[in-house]
């Protein structure tokens, strides 16, 4: 099992982005089962307090991160690559396209009370955000919803893994008029 470990760890060494147990399956020609073995092997290599990676969940996939604790002494440094500054403005805008998706423009005005064009703008090409579809309203609005990209810049496995909301912050991504 050692050499199987040790293949899956190569390969999500030479991954940038997480990797799906199916392309781990795929690339390296081992089971399902040893693949998940391996996995669990890994987590628990890197459970050690003399490791200062762990493997990541994100979106469906797997990758070797740097552990959480370690990761304010390194993003000034290695994180700007991945993390660009957002502005309040625009962090405002995927906050609520976050917890209120999917979301129309208008939708996103009338929570925010300001325009959203540029916004909206900014988080579609730095691939945060992209449509998903349209409300099934007159004129068919464009409904936007996150990406895979922003389960990566926050590291998250899942939107469910967004924290939660207080009753008043709640309040806050509710359009007037809904419950």
């Amino acid at each position: 099992m050692e050499k199987e470990t040790a293949l899956i760890e190569a390969i999500l060494y030479l991954e940038a982005d997480p990797v799906e147990v199916a392309v781990l399956v795929r690339n390296s020609g081992l089971s399902r089962d040893v693949v998940n073995a391996a996995l669990e092997a890994l987590d628990a290599r890197y459970a050690g307090a003399d490791s200062g990676v762990e493997l990541s969940r994100i979106g469906g996939g797997v990758m070797i991160a740097p552990k959480r604790e370690y990761w304010e002494n390194l993003k000034e440094r290695y994180g700007r690559r991945n993390e660009k500054t957002l502005s309040r403005a625009a962090l405002e805008t995927l906050s609520i396209i976050a917890y209120s998706q999917p979301i129309t423009r208008g939708e996103i005005e009338a929570i925010r009370g300001v325009q959203a064009d540029n916004m909206i703008r900014l988080l579609v090409e730095r691939e945060l955000i992209k449509e998903v579809g349209k409300k099934d309203v007159p004129g068919k609005p464009v409904q936007f919803g996150t990406t895979r990209e922003f389960l990566k810049f926050f590291r998250l496995e899942s939107i469910d893994d967004l924290p939660r909301l207080g009753e008043s912050e709640a309040d806050r991504f509710e359009l007037d008029g809904e419950n």
